[in-house]
């Protein structure tokens, strides 16, 4: 054809999401006149115009926030930005960090937060509390700032930053059960909200995260590599919301144990009892380097596993417990996981484990 299609229109860039109430601008400009310095160099190097924080009504973007709160808090030496008694030094936030990062386990990792915390200032006290099915930490606040828009500055800053190291320590989103707050709505409430992926409450006693406790258990993925790394720009975690849900690789694995090697579950029901879509599922899933396909075999192969070892049944009864149609289709799959068909598998670790003195097949109950 010799007329030639007309080109769509270049898309514009997206500009960058305004997020951050202004009025934290205006809390960090009152720590600079405290301390009879001069705010405008920070305010330059975050690119913040007076329009955009003179009024307090406005709102500033994400990389603004990380810009001017790094500039201020290496300036001023105090990374509390004016909101405890006394400073919390530059550095502070790196020696948390340091603290936690050769935990075992995220529960080792926020008690020790917590404790090192307590060093760094008298003004708090973190405490991590387990019940039941839940975890939280509160702020107990042994001082509380005269200024209320400095003291709301200083509690979600510190809320945020407990809650974006610990999704970067495990490398994992924790979404939050709930947020509570000491004090009423402010009339950012809004970009509050947006600042926690959990419901907010407000007039609390005390400033809280509450998550999931499975949490808890899960190890810590970082090494000293990565905190380096993260520690040149470290905000980032605290401005940033993380996304990958490594918990969820977990809750699909134990769902499909929990129906007898997965023969109970689809990728709907799974969903369901997850209460996310299927696509989320798919999408989390894939995210974390793996697939429902995946982690049904592995499950499968566990379970296969087990009744070969511990029961006399036959090969074909134990196809259909672990959801297969026939013999055959699960002998080629069982290859496929092991590399040898199940029954050999069976007889060389029956004996394996009659050489080591265990029990065999016949003297446990299936």
């Amino acid at each position: 054809m010799s007329a030639t299609s007309p080109r769509r229109p270049l898309r514009s860039a997206r500009p960058p999401a305004r997020a951050t109430p202004s009025a934290f601008v205006q809390t960090i400009v009152a720590a600079y006149q405290r301390q009879g310095r001069d705010p405008q160099p920070a305010l330059l190097h975050a690119q913040i115009a007076p329009q955009e924080w003179e009024n307090g009504q406005g709102f500033i973007t994400a990389l603004q926030m990380e810009r001017l709160s790094s500039y201020a808090m290496r300036e001023l030496d105090d990374e509390a930005l004016g909101w405890l008694s006394r400073p919390m030094r530059w550095g502070s936030y790196g020696f948390l960090a340091r603290a936690c990062i050769s935990s075992p386990t995220y529960r080792v990792a926020l008690l020790r937060w917590c404790r090192h915390h307590g060093l760094l200032t008298q003004d708090l006290v973190l405490q991590v509390q387990v019940q039941r099915a839940s975890a939280s930490v509160l702020v107990h606040e042994q001082h509380v700032a005269d200024d209320l828009q400095v003291r709301r500055m200083g509690l979600l800053t510190l809320l945020r930053n407990i809650h974006g190291f610990s999704c970067w320590l495990l490398d994992s989103h924790i979404p939050l059960l709930a947020v509570d707050l000491p004090f009423a709505p402010a009339p950012y409430a809004a970009q509050i909200e947006a600042m926690f992926p959990g419901p907010v409450r407000y007039g609390a006693q005390t400033a809280a995260l509450h998550f999931d406790a499975s949490y808890l258990a899960m190890p810590v993925r970082r090494d000293e590599l990565a905190l380096n790394q993260m520690l040149e720009r470290a905000l980032l975690v605290v401005v940033k919301p993380y996304r990958r849900d490594r918990l969820m690789q977990q809750r699909v694995r134990q769902l499909l144990r929990q129906s007898d090697g997965a023969a109970g579950h689809t990728a709907e029901s799974l969903a369901r009892a997850l209460h996310v879509s299927v696509r989320s599922l798919h999408r989390f899933l894939q995210e974390d380097g793996t697939s429902l396909q995946a982690i049904k075999d592995e499950v499968r192969s566990e379970r296969a596993c087990q009744l070969l070892l511990r029961t006399g049944y036959p090969v074909k009864k134990i196809a259909g417990m672990v959801g297969f149609d026939n013999a055959k289709s699960f002998t080629r799959a069982f290859v496929r996981w092991t590399g040898m068909p199940p029954q050999l598998y069976r007889q060389q670790r029956v004996a394996a484990l009659q050489r080591q003195g265990e029990p065999t097949k016949e003297e446990i109950r299936p």
